[in-house]
């Protein structure tokens, strides 16, 4: 699979920065290739058969729990060189990086991500994804991984915008959702079939003393 470094300016990724600037969220149906999508989905689909999804904590630290009662997901996170699916998908998303610090001025410095499977009947209740000790992940970025998904299958990510307004986003293959990651609240509703994604943020450099 060829690289996925595209230029900063892209049309695509202007779009998205010029979203967050607009309203702190963007939606792009159509981000990922096909093909890129399929390699993902599959790497994902192989790490859950090896056993090497492991339940998703809530909290951060020493005080992290995994507690299904807030959210079910089953998670691994990626690391560059693990497989080239991966490596295209951190290439691409670097490029957002760039572009969000250009035209965002956010001095975003790196971007972590992993893997998430929830299991049918599984869900995330409704959270911010910024630590109340911890204030480096500045973006958060969807990708979502399921073929064929349909609206009945369920399993939307409901943001909670401002107004009172709740958006609900259908977890289409290749489909990206990017907000500002200590604004907009959101959950993960149940579905009927296994839901994947690579879920991930964007850091700035943290006021933490290491």
């Amino acid at each position: 699979m060829r690289g996925m470094q595209i230029p900063s300016d892209h049309p695509l990724l202007l779009r998205i920065v010029d979203d967050l600037a607009e309203r702190g969220w963007s939606q792009q149906n159509i981000f990922l290739p096909l093909d890129l999508t399929r390699a993902l989905a599959a790497e994902c689909h192989k790490r859950a058969a090896e056993g090497e999804l492991a339940p998703a904590a809530v909290g951060r630290g020493p005080t992290s729990e995994i507690r299904e009662g807030i959210r079910g997901d089953r998670i691994q996170w990626i690391e560059p060189g693990q497989a080239l699916a991966c490596d295209s998908y951190l290439q691409l998303m670097d490029s957002l990086r760039e572009a969000m610090n250009r035209g965002l001025y956010l001095g975003l410095e790196d971007f972590e991500s992993h893997f998430a499977m929830y299991p049918p009947g599984a869900f995330y209740l409704k959270h911010v994804d910024r630590f109340r000790d911890d204030d480096r992940r500045m973006v958060s970025a969807v990708v979502y991984l399921n073929d064929g998904w349909l609206p009945e299958h369920g399993g939307q990510l409901r943001m909670y915008l401002k107004d009172g307004v709740e958006h609900d986003v259908v977890p289409t293959g290749g489909c990206l959702v990017v907000f500002l990651s200590g604004e907009v609240p959101h959950e993960v509703l149940p579905a009927t079939r296994d839901r994947l994604s690579l879920t991930g943020w964007f850091r700035r450099r943290g006021n933490e003393p290491f």
